[in-house]
Parts: structure tokens; sequence; C-alpha cells
């Protein structure tokens, strides 16, 4: 019983550390905060103003800050640049030391939920009950990069189906005569996708005083897309040669039909391989029961005269 209680509080803490984490969506914490001190008096003391945060801001932010500054300390830079280009090709904006604390927190959670289970659920001989501590220490450090992964491929998958659509709008707004900035600012205004809020962040980034072209390759990074690549190299060449921007886009969303309809071929043509695995280890041997389940009956009522 006391086992399964410290199972439940370490899950309650994991809990705790993904509600921490995680972005609060369709909220601005700053205006929330501004309208909660305008309705109400002056607090008396700096305790009250302390007392009247989320516990989350008080306790669990603070914890997880200091945690990742003590990880920062010990993890090489070359491994925080390469975190922070992971979080960036997956859109998230969360700061790669807190990510490698975050990966800390499971792995010790994930290693004391499996010491429980080996040595006092289970009951197991010392060195059979050393593996679940192990074990889950490794699942719970590996979790996020898995997730991450996860996240990385599905934004990649987004932005390769939205770019052919996109590429047909920025064709339409150039050749009706506005700019390539304002044509990205319409695909930014009327879509709502990975893409689109790619092409918003250039624009800011240009509106702060960047050159055009270093904008674009930093997009390009930050998506790690082989068809967003090929478009911004086509963009930025095309840039610096002087060629008419409308042509370049006409034939970049010529190719980018072309090559989604091929993925599409592609899939289906995949379509049967996969669908064997299925039929031969479930339906075959279903078809098989219904139509000869019968007659082996009889054979084996017939052959053993009854016995069977």
């Amino acid at each position: 019983m006391i086992a399964i209680i410290i199972i439940v509080v370490l899950l309650i803490v994991a809990g705790l550390v993904y509600v921490g984490l995680r972005q609060d969506q369709g909220r601005d914490p700053l205006q929330e905060r501004l309208a909660m001190y305008g309705e109400r008096e002056t607090p008396e003391s700096l305790e009250e103003v302390e007392l009247s945060l989320p516990f989350r801001e008080r306790v669990i932010i603070p914890m997880l800050k200091w945690l990742a500054d003590l990880t920062s300390r010990f993890t090489p830079q070359q491994q925080l640049e390469s975190a922070r280009h992971q979080l960036e090709l997956a859109g998230l904006t969360t700061d790669p030391t807190q990510y490698f604390a975050t990966r800390i927190v499971f792995g010790i959670v994930f290693g004391l939920a499996g010491m429980l289970l080996g040595f006092v659920v289970l009951k197991q001989t010392f060195p059979n009950a050393l593996l679940y501590p192990v074990g889950g220490a490794a699942l719970g450090f590996y979790l996020q990069p898995l997730s991450l992964r996860s996240k990385i491929r599905k934004r990649q998958e987004n932005i390769v189906k939205a770019l052919p659509d996109a590429l047909d709008l920025l064709t339409i707004c150039v050749e009706a005569g506005l700019g390539f900035d304002a044509a990205m600012g319409k695909v930014y205004e009327k879509w709502d996708n990975e893409l689109a809020l790619g092409f918003g962040r250039v624009l800011r980034e240009i509106q702060l005083g960047k050159q055009r072209r270093e904008a674009l390759r930093d997009m390009a990074a930050r998506m790690d897309v082989p068809e967003v690549n090929a478009f911004i190299a086509a963009i930025i060449q095309a840039d610096q040669l002087g060629v008419s921007m409308g042509k370049i886009l006409r034939v970049q969303a010529d190719q980018m039909r072309t090559k989604r309809r091929q993925r599409a071929q592609e899939k289906a043509q995949q379509a049967p391989v996969k669908m064997m695995v299925p039929m031969v280890l479930l339906i075959f041997p279903s078809i098989w029961i219904v139509l000869l389940g019968p007659a082996i009956l009889q054979v084996m009522a017939q052959a053993g005269n009854g016995a069977f």
C-alpha cells in the first residue's frame, strides 16, 4: 500500500512538472496580472504579493530554473546548441537548459518508480530488481527526445503539405503587383500554419533591420525541409541576379505541385504492401477458421469414431 501511494505521489509530481512546463495558449499572463492588480487594492506587504502568485510560478518554475542553471554548468555548449536547434525545428520556444532539466526530472521520477516497482511491489532479487530503476531512468531521460523528434516530423510534414498552396498564393500576389514581402504578409494573414508563422517571423525580422536573404536563410534553417531549402535558394538567387520574381515563383509552384503528386502516388504504391501485414496476421486466419472450422470438426468426429 505504501508503495502504491509513493508511485501515485511520483505520478502527481510528474504531472505538476508537465503542467508547469506546458505553454499556455490563448492567454497573456501580463494582461491578467495587470487586470488583477487594477481591480484590487494596493497590497499591504511583499508576502501578500508573493502568495497571490499561482503555485506554478511560486514553486515549480523557480525549482526548474534553479535545476536548469545547475544543468547548464555541466552541459557542454555544443549539446546546448544542438538542443536549441532541435527545439527550433519543433517550433518550440523552450530554453535548452530547461529542456535538459526536464529530462533529468523525468529520469529521476521514472527511476524511483522503477525502484519501487522492482524492490517493493514485485520483490525481485537485487540483480533483477536493479534493472527496473535503470530502465525507468533511461526511459524517463530519453522520453523527451522521442517526443521532440515526433513533433519535428509532424511539423515538417505540415510544412511540406502547406508549401504548394502557399507558393500558389505568393505567385498570384506577386503577379498582381505586390512585392515579395507584401505577398508573404498575405500568406501570414490568410493562413494559420507553421509555414505562415515562419513567413510572419521573417517579416518581423526584416522590420527589425535584418536583410531579407538572411531572414530567409534563417527560416530555412529553422525548418530543415529540402523543399523549403530549394525554394529559399531560388528566391535568394533571383533577388541577387535581378530575375523576375513572378517567373521564379511560377516555376517553383509547378515543381512543388509535381512533387506533391509524386508523393501521393508513392504513398498509394506503398498501401498494398502495408496492408499485407494485417491481412496475413489478422484477416486470413479468421477467414480460414470460419471456412475450415466446421469441416475440421466433422473430419475429427468421423476419424475418431466420435471420440473427439
